[in-house]
């Protein structure tokens, strides 16, 4: 899909702010409100704009521990990876799974209300899953910068 000026404008818009009203959008964007409308509906059907979500800080709900684990599977089991991951998907803690080509296999990101939890999550939940051959762990100290921006 081929991306103007006008389309850029709009996605910043949407980016720097993603609850605003459409004629708000419009304003913003510098275009009337019916030709904002019609630029996102052809933004959407394009698969540019995949939908609009709340973002919820967790760290506010008092999750305040983020580990980042990295796995190597047992790879002669021939579904291995399979049910690594099925079993994966139902930790509820784990908010992000990522799978790579190289020595790390899976990363999952995992929180954890306390170190006290995250111990119960990774004993109860994390070791018990299949296939793992080794694992290794990374503690969030601090994120320097976390964006969805994109340079339009």
């Amino acid at each position: 899909m081929q991306v103007d000026d006008i389309d850029r404008r709009i996605l910043r818009q949407m980016l720097a702010e993603p609850g605003l009203a459409g004629p708000e959008l419009a304003a913003r964007a510098g275009v009337t409100a019916a030709t904002c409308w019609r630029r996102v509906e052809r933004l959407r059907e394009a698969g540019v704009i995949r939908g609009e979500e709340a973002r919820i800080d967790w760290r506010a709900l008092g999750w305040e521990v983020e580990v980042s684990l990295r796995f190597t599977l047992d790879k002669t089991h021939p579904r291995a990876f399979d049910e690594f991951l099925a079993a994966a998907r139902k930790v509820p803690e784990v908010l992000e799974i990522q799978t790579f080509l190289g020595q790390t296999d899976v990363r999952l990101n995992v929180i954890a209300r306390d170190m006290v939890h995250y111990r119960e999550i990774y004993r109860a939940r994390i070791l018990t899953l299949p296939h793992i051959a080794d694992t290794d762990a990374l503690m969030l100290i601090s994120t320097l910068k976390e964006t969805e921006e994109l340079p339009l």
